[in-house]
C-alpha cells in the first residue's frame, strides 16, 4: 500500500516553514556510522560522507527475475536523504526501477581531492576521459570499452570542503540494460600528494572475505567492480575506490508511456478525439500582420493519473500488473491554442506543428511575436496544450516537491500524461475525416481547410523546456517523423545547477535539504524519475532503434552558445546520444574554451544533408563556466536564436524535408540580441 502523500492543504505551512529556516541554523548531517553498523542500516560503509555513497551502485538492488536486467533497485527509506524536518525520501517509486539513469552522475566524496593536480578531465576537454592513465575510469562491463565523462568537484560547496562531492558525468548516454564498473586511482591533493584508499576499501578488494560478516555483501560488489575493471587493463593494487551499477533497460524506462499511449490509442482506433472548440478570434491585418486566426478549444484524453481530472500533485494509477491503468474512465480536459498565420490560404494550407511551451509556462507562448513570426514565415499553424507535470500550475508542486522530494514523482508522472495529452491533440490536428481542419474554426469563407491533414503532415516544434520534453515526445510520438529542438538538453539533472532559472527555487531546495552532498544525491535521485518525463530516458530510441511501433526521428537541435539557462555541455550530451552531427563552421576561432570544441559530435559531410543535426548560434555572450555554476556574465542568449530570420528558415526547411540547408551563408550561425 502506497503512503499516504501529505494534504495539499498543508503545503503552504510547510512551504513558509521552508522558506523562514536560515541554512545557517541547521546543523551538519552526521556522518554515516561505522562500517558494519552502516551496513546493515542499508548503507556503503565505503564512502561514510553519505549513506548512498558512492551512487549509483548496484549495492542498492536486488535480483528480480521478472526484469530484463534481472535486478531492481532496493534502497532502505533510512538510507534516502532526510530534510529539515527529519523525513527521509520514500523510496517507493525508486524502487520500481530496473536499474538506473543513462545519463545519470555518478558521486562520491575524496578528502583533500584536487582535480587539477590529479589531471581528471574537465567539461572542457573530455577527451582526457579516455587517456590510457586517467584517473577515473568509467567501463563497460561487457565489452571493456571505456565510455567518456567529465568530472568535477561540486562548485556548490566550495566553501564546505568535507561536504563538497566528486561529480563524474557521462559524456554521452550510457548504454541500457548494461552493467558499468567505476575505478578511480593515483588522486592527488593540491600539492601533488597522493590520496591512499580508504581503510574499508582496502578490506574490500582484498581476495578473500572479510572478517566482518556484514562487509560480505558488500566484498563480493567489489571483487566483481575490481575484476572488471582489472579485465578492462587497470592494476586493481593501484585504486582508491571501485564500485560498479547498472542501467535501467528500455523497457524499464519507457513501457509506462508506451502502455498508456498504446492502450489510449488503441482505443481511439481510427476516429480522431472529442475536440470542443471554445473561441475563435479573427485578426484584421492592421492588429497582427502574422497570425489571421487563433483557435482555443480542447481535447478530451483518456487520463491515466490516480484523482479525477489529475491535477498537480497527482501520480500515474498502476493495475496489478504494474502498468499505468486508466482508472474509473478518469479523463484529461486538455485547452489548447492554435495559430492559423496569415500566409495559410485553401491554396496554400498551413502545415501543423506541435508546439512545446518553456519552462513551467503555458500553450499561450505560441503568441509570442517571434513564434509568430516564425507562424507566417514557414506558413504553419502552431497548436499548444501545456506541459502538464511541468506547466504554470504545476509551479507549487514543484516547489513543494523540492521541499520534500517523497512528492518528486508526481511531476514525471504528470508529464507523461501530459505527453498523450499532446500526442491526443497531434491526432486531433491531422485527422482527415473527423479531425481539427472538418472543424469550420480551421476553414476560410468559402469553407476551404486552411490546415493541411493527412500522414506525414504533422511536425513538432519546442524551445527551452520545450526543447527537452520535446526529445521524450517525439521518440514515442507516432504521427511524425521531424523534430526541432530549440535550446534542448539532457538531462536535468546536469542543467540545474548550471542554469540561471534555479535560482528562484534554491531557497526551498537548499533550506530543505541543507547538506550540499544530500542536493547532489536528491538530483542523482531525481533522474531516475525524470527519465521517464524527459528526454534522458528516450534519447537512445529517438533517431535510431526507435521504439515498438514507432518511427525513427530527424532532428534539428539549436544552441545558443554561453546559453544562461540550458547549459550547452547538456545540449552537447545529447547531439552525442542521438548520432547527431554538427554544423559547420560551428563557432568563430576562439569562441569555444574547449581543448576540443564539440568533442566526438562529427561535422556534416555535406549540404544539403538528411539526417539529425546541431546547429550552434553564437549571439556574443561568454562562454560559460567550465563547473556545475550558472552563466551570468552578459546577456543571457538562450532566447536569441529565434531573432535570426536565417535559423527560423533553417528550422522550417528542416520541418518541411528533413534536410538541412545553409541558410548561415558557409559562416558560423549569428543571431541578434533583440
Amino acid at each position: 500500500m502506497r503512503p499516504r502523500r501529505p494534504r495539499p492543504l498543508l503545503r503552504p505551512a510547510l512551504l513558509a516553514l521552508l522558506l523562514a529556516v536560515p541554512t545557517a541554523a541547521v546543523p551538519a548531517p552526521a556522518t554515516a556510522a561505522p562500517s558494519g553498523s552502516s551496513l546493515a542500516a542499508g548503507c556503503d560503509p565505503v564512502d561514510p560522507a553519505a549513506c548512498l555513497l558512492p551512487f549509483p551502485s548496484d549495492l542498492y538492488t536486488v535480483a528480480d527475475p521478472t526484469t530484463d536486467t534481472g535486478i531492481r533497485v532496493h534502497i532502505e527509506r533510512s538510507a534516502m536523504p532526510e530534510n529539515i524536518f527529519g523525513s527521509n525520501v520514500d523510496p517507493t517509486e525508486w524502487n520500481r526501477n530496473d536499474g538506473f539513469s543513462p545519463g545519470s552522475m555518478l558521486l562520491t566524496r575524496v578528502p583533500g581531492l584536487d582535480p587539477v593536480a590529479s589531471g581528471i578531465a574537465p567539461a572542457t576537454d573530455i577527451g582526457r576521459s579516455l587517456a590510457p592513465d586517467a584517473p577515473i575510469v568509467l567501463v563497460d562491463t561487457r565489452t571493456g570499452e571505456r565510455h567518456p565523462y567529465w568530472a568535477e568537484l561540486d562548485a556548490n560547496a566550495a566553501d564546505d570542503p568535507d561536504r563538497q562531492a566528486l561529480i563524474i558525468r557521462p559524456a554521452r548516454n550510457l548504454k541500457e540494460n548494461t552493467r558499468y564498473a567505476v575505478g578511480l586511482r593515483d588522486l592527488r591533493t593540491a600539492t601533488g600528494t597522493p590520496i591512499p584508499a580508504p581503510e574499508v576499501f582496502d578490506t574490500l578488494r582484498a581476495g578473500t572475505p572479510p572478517a566482518d560478516p556484514a562487509l560480505h555483501r558488500r566484498w563480493e560488489y567489489a571483487q566483481r567492480a575490481v575484476n572488471s575493471l582489472a579485465e578492462a587493463g587497470v592494476d586493481p593494487a593501484g585504486l582508491y575506490l571501485a564500485w560498479d551499477f547498472t542501467v535501467a533497460s528500455e523497457r524499464g524506462l519507457t513501457e509506462r508511456i508506451r502502455h498508456l499511449r498504446d492502450e489510449a490509442f488503441g482505443r481511439l482506433g481510427a476516429l480522431a478525439p472529442v475536440v470542443t472548440i471554445d473561441k475563435v478570434t479573427d485578426y484584421p491585418t492592421d492588429q497582427d500582420p502574422d497570425i489571421r486566426r487563433q483557435v482555443e478549444g480542447s481535447v478530451l484524453v483518456p487520463s491515466y493519473l490516480d484523482t479525477p481530472l489529475g491535477p498537480p500533485g497527482s501520480r500515474l494509477h498502476y493495475g496489478p500488473d504494474g502498468l499505468p491503468e486508466q482508472r474509473d474512465l478518469n479523463t484529461q480536459v486538455a485547452k489548447f491554442y492554435c495559430n492559423i498565420p496569415r500566409s495559410a490560404t485553401a491554396t496554400a494550407p498551413a502545415r501543423p506543428a506541435l508546439y512545446g511551451h518553456g519552462l513551467l509556462g503555458s500553450p499561450t507562448e505560441i503568441d509570442s511575436r517571434k513564434l509568430k513570426q516564425y507562424a507566417h514565415e514557414s506558413n504553419t499553424m502552431l497548436c499548444a496544450t501545456p506541459w502538464i507535470g511541468m506547466a504554470t500550475g504545476d509551479i507549487p508542486n514543484v516547489v513543494y516537491s523540492l521541499g520534500d522530494f517523497s512528492q518528486f514523482g508526481s511531476i514525471p508522472d504528470r508529464t507523461q500524461q501530459g505527453f498523450l495529452n499532446v500526442l491526443y491533440l497531434g491526432r486531433a490536428m491531422i485527422h482527415v475525416r473527423n479531425g481539427l481542419t472538418t472543424r469550420s474554426a480551421f476553414r476560410d469563407s468559402a469553407g476551404k481547410p486552411l490546415s493541411r491533414s493527412g500522414s506525414g503532415q504533422l511536425a513538432y516544434l519546442g524551445n527551452s523546456q520545450g526543447g527537452i520534453l520535446g526529445g521524450a515526445l517525439c521518440a514515442v510520438a507516432t504521427d511524425l517523423t521531424r523534430c526541432s529542438l530549440g535550446v534542448p538538453a539532457a538531462n536535468y539533472s546536469t542543467l540545474l545547477d548550471r542554469s540561471v532559472d534555479f535560482d528562484q527555487f534554491h531557497p526551498v531546495f537548499h533550506n530543505a535539504y541543507p547538506d550540499p552532498i544530500d542536493r547532489q544525491l536528491c538530483l542523482a535521485l531525481a533522474q531516475m524519475l525524470w527519465d521517464r518525463g524527459e528526454a534522458n530516458g528516450y534519447l537512445h530510441h529517438l533517431t535510431s532503434d526507435p521504439l515498438p511501433g514507432t518511427p525513427a526521428k530527424r532532428v534539428i537541435m539549436i544552441e545558443a552558445f554561453g546559453d544562461h539557462q540550458v547549459a550547452n555541455v547538456a545540449t552537447e550530451v545529447q547531439a552525442r546520444t542521438i548520432g547527431a552531427r554538427l554544423r559547420t563552421p560551428a563557432l568563430a576561432a576562439g569562441r569555444s574554451p574547449d581543448v576540443v570544441p564539440f568533442w566526438d559530435i562529427p561535422p556534416v559531410p555535406a549540404r544539403p544533408y538528411a539526417g539529425s543535426v546541431l546547429v550552434p548560434v553564437d549571439s556574443g555572450s561568454p562562454a560559460p563556466p567550465a563547473g556545475n555554476t550558472p552563466p551570468r556574465d552578459g546577456l543571457d542568449p538562450h532566447g536569441h536564436p529565434a531573432n535570426s530570420p536565417q535559423i527560423r528558415a533553417m528550422i522550417a526547411r528542416f520541418l518541411d524535408t528533413g534536410e538541412l540547408v545553409d541558410t548561415c551563408a558557409g559562416s558560423p550561425c549569428t543571431a541578434p540580441t533583440g
